[in-house]
């Protein structure tokens, strides 16, 4: 049974993360998904496999990076309130 979820919490690293980004690299995986549907129903079965494969470590390897990059802002930000803050 599944369980409905209410709430989530985001980190605040993540308040920056370019949601844009992340959409298109969803649209992308899907269009390669259809592409592997359509090779698989030609017969193909191995190149639809592989292509799979290959698009999910793509798209994992792609999140990551948004990820990375919002919470390199996040502490790029926090460093500079933080040498604002403190006295000269």
């Amino acid at each position: 049974m599944q369980k409905k979820v209410r709430s989530v919490r985001v980190p605040v690293e993540l308040g920056s993360i370019d949601l844009s980004g992340i959409m298109k690299e969803c649209e992308q995986y899907l269009r390669d998904l259809e592409s592997a549907t359509l090779l698989k129903s030609q017969g193909n079965k191995e190149a639809a496999e592989a292509l799979i494969r290959t698009r999910e470590t793509e798209l994992g390897k792609r999140i990551g990076r948004l990820v990375y990059e919002a919470r390199v802002r996040y502490g790029g930000e926090k460093r500079r309130i933080e040498d604002d803050i403190s006295p000269a």
